[in-house]
């Protein structure tokens, strides 16, 4: 997986920030689904890599709830996923859904979506 995000790296876009973020959305049955963040001069109206991947999932016809795992990749430290992300997480990833963090050396964190997002916003259900 590490190098499949690596290799996916190079399709970020990041004039900005420099900082260019790979992810992997994996299915319950094996599909993947890439994205890489994609930002704009307009900062609200960038997109994370974990988004990307989530929404091109659901786009492509992906059920709520039927994701494994999402692999993220930073081009020169962790990735922990911003809040906007978690709250994505939160709408269709399950709470034993893995979220594995890289870094640069290919040594891997892991964190449920549960111990990301412990108190999360909802409709309640």
């Amino acid at each position: 997986m590490f190098q499949e995000l690596k290799d996916n790296m190079k399709n970020s876009y990041s004039p900005y920030s420099n900082y260019k973020v790979s992810a992997c959305l994996v299915t319950k049955d094996g599909k993947k689904y890439f994205g890489v963040n994609i930002e704009n001069a307009s900062y609200g109206a960038t997109v994370c890599a974990e988004r990307v991947a989530i929404f091109k999932a659901i786009s492509e016809g992906e059920s709520k709830n039927n994701f494994k795992e999402l692999n993220i990749l930073g081009s020169n430290e962790k990735a922990i996923p911003c809040f906007i992300c978690r709250q994505v997480f939160e709408e269709f990833f399950t709470n034993d859904v893995i979220i594995n963090i890289y870094d640069q050396d290919g040594s891997v964190t892991s964190y449920t979506k549960q111990e990301l997002c412990p108190v999360p916003f909802s409709l309640g259900e």
